[in-house]
This record gives structure tokens, C-alpha cells and sequence, in this order.
């Protein structure tokens, strides 16, 4: 079984251009979207409408900067100070060209820092070479694992 991709989008318009992309690029991955910066977090510590979710970190997060509730610099944080999720890659996939966002995200060790292309194409191409990338092509680090095997 392959582990879900995490999408972190509140922007409606955003999450669908996402979802397009994400199904052009054929992963078999199941995509999980959360709206907000909170929930993000309930999903990644199973906890509250995700308490009785199957174990095991996605295999990327795909994380929205600007999020209601939690935004996305402070869901980067406690991903990496939480010891069972800190090896998980995080991509920050936002819209801000601000330098001192993406200062802060590298601070915060963010694998990687992606402007959300305006044209819908470039978009597509964008989010389907992500998703393919970390999905697929890239290594998970050690103890860790790209197929969640189906418990009994």
C-alpha cells in the first residue's frame, strides 16, 4: 500500500488546481486534504477526526505557507521538533515570493520552497513533478519506509 500524500490547501481554487495536477501525474498515491493548519496537525499526530486513522507519516507534505487556525511555518515547526515526524519531507508550496518567508522555511528545514506557478499549465507541470518526485523517485530516509504494509 503507498503512503498518502498530505495537502495542506485552504484556497478552494488552489486545492483543485492541485488535485488536477496530482491526478494528471497518475500517482497512486492517495491525496489527504486538510484545510487548515490545525487539522494538519490532527492528521500528522492522529489525533481528533484522525484518532482512529491508519499509522505511518505521509510520503510528503505539500503545505500551504499562509493557513487559518495554524499557519504553515508553525505546523513546519512542530513537524520538525516532533521526533516521529521530523525525517518527513515537507515542500512549501505557497504563493509569497516574501524572502523572509522563505528564509524562515529553510530555517525551519523545509526540503523544499516552490512558488505556485500563475499559468495553469506550468501549475500542472509544477505539481505533477512533485508529486512524482517525492512521491516516487525520491529515497525515504532510514527507518522509514515507501509502502505502508497492510496490517492483519
Amino acid at each position: 500500500m503507498l503512503k498518502p500524500i498530505l495537502l495542506v490547501e485552504d484556497n478552494p481554487h488552489d486545492l483543485e488546481l492541485t488535485l488536477i495536477a496530482l491526478e494528471k501525474s497518475q500517482l497512486a498515491n492517495e491525496v489527504i486534504v486538510v484545510r487548515d493548519g490545525a487539522e494538519a496537525l490532527d492528521y500528522l499526530y492522529a489525533r481528533g477526526d484522525y484518532a482512529a486513522r491508519q499509522r505511518g507519516n505521509p510520503a510528503v507534505v505539500l503545505l500551504d505557507l499562509k493557513l487559518p487556525k495554524v499557519d504553515g511555518l508553525e505546523v513546519l515547526r512542530e513537524i520538525r521538533t516532533t521526533p516521529d515526524l521530523r525525517a518527513m519531507p515537507v515542500v512549501m508550496l505557497t504563493s509569497s515570493r516574501e524572502e523572509q518567508d522563505l528564509i524562515r522555511s529553510y530555517e525551519l528545514n523545509v526540503n523544499a520552497y516552490v512558488v505556485k506557478p500563475v499559468d495553469f499549465k506550468e501549475f500542472v507541470r509544477a505539481i505533477s513533478d512533485l508529486g512524482i518526485f517525492w512521491a516516487v523517485l525520491n529515497e525515504p530516509p532510514p527507518g522509514s519506509h515507501r509502502y505502508v504494509r497492510p496490517q492483519n
